[in-house]
């Protein structure tokens, strides 16, 4: 007998745009892999009104409530309206803010989308998103040396996205192909500022990636390089020379979401920062081989 699949309504109410929200429910979503989650997003709820309409919606289709209101005359209206209809309410901000206030001896200022501020770090960000959407697939490769972090890698290892998760937090990235038979840009091998690493994959990996891409092109064959699995093992080959040649880490990106990948690559460059302050005071003890991280 086949399993039926469940579904849940997921509400996700906020005072800002819910992208705190939107995390948080998803990260819990992903440990239930048979329920199949309908979210309903209610962002800039700044008004009782908004509450008492949201409860009514509610109603009609019940499921989890999270949220996440500064206003606390309005999240307590709200966990009046859901409990009158039976229905689960967390906020999910309330918690943390607890243990702030009980470390630090101050209660929150009640900022309504305050890390939406429009500070130095709202600018920084989207400057780096300028910055990686013209650095994309190895544009104006004059610019590498303002780069903070360069991505290199073969057709189908996820570059630019990536390069785009990066640049989110902040980071000005660009990222260049690594395409049989075309050199590398000499401005790569010249820039001494910016974390260079690559991205690979299992060859089985990136050819299914490829086949997919390319299921509606009939500019390409069954036999063609692009999606020969020797081929592609060459220029995973290729690609580790370079990288061994020029000392730059490797990044295995076969089983790592964009989230992971990036995460290992900041982690990267704090190390690379790090190494840079021990110049002055050198520890051999602290040396170590540029990194291979494995698929983990």
């Amino acid at each position: 007998m086949k399993n039926e699949v469940r579904h849940l309504h997921l509400h996700l109410i906020s005072d800002a745009t819910g992208e705190t929200l939107l995390t948080v429910g998803r990260a819990a979503s992903a440990q239930y892999p048979g329920v199949e989650i309908i979210e309903h997003l209610h962002s800039m709820v700044r008004a009782p009104k908004q509450v008492e309409r949201l409860v009514a919606e509610i109603e009609q289709e019940p499921g989890i409530v999270l949220f996440t209101l500064v206003d606390r005359s309005m999240a307590v209206m709200l966990e009046q309206g859901c409990r009158d209809i039976g229905v689960p309410c967390f906020s999910v901000l309330d918690p943390v803010l607890q243990v702030f206030q009980s470390y630090l001896g101050a209660p929150s200022q009640g900022r309504v989308g305050a890390q939406h501020s429009l500070d130095g770090d709202y600018f920084r960000r989207i400057e780096a998103l300028t910055f990686t959407m013209m650095h994309d697939d190895g544009q104006l490769p004059e610019d590498l040396d303002l780069a903070e972090i360069v991505i290199i890698g073969v057709s189908r290892t996820s570059k630019t996205p990536t390069s785009i998760y990066l640049a989110n937090r902040g980071v000005r990235t660009a990222n260049i192909p690594i395409v049989p038979g075309i050199g590398l840009p000499v401005e790569l091998e010249a820039a001494t500022k910016p974390l260079i690493v690559a991205l690979i994959a299992t060859p089985d990996r990136i050819v299914q990636m490829r086949e997919n891409r390319i299921l509606s092109n009939t500019n390409f064959g069954d036999d063609d390089p692009y999606v020969d699995r020797a081929a592609v093992a060459n220029e995973i080959a290729s690609t580790r020379k370079i990288c061994a040649r020029n000392g730059w880490p490797v990044i295995d990106v076969t089983r790592r979401s964009i989230e992971e990948t990036a995460a290992a690559i900041l982690a990267l460059r704090n190390k690379q920062a790090g190494a840079l302050k021990d110049l002055s005071n050198p520890d051999p003890a602290k040396n170590s081989p540029i990194p291979d991280v494995s698929d983990r």
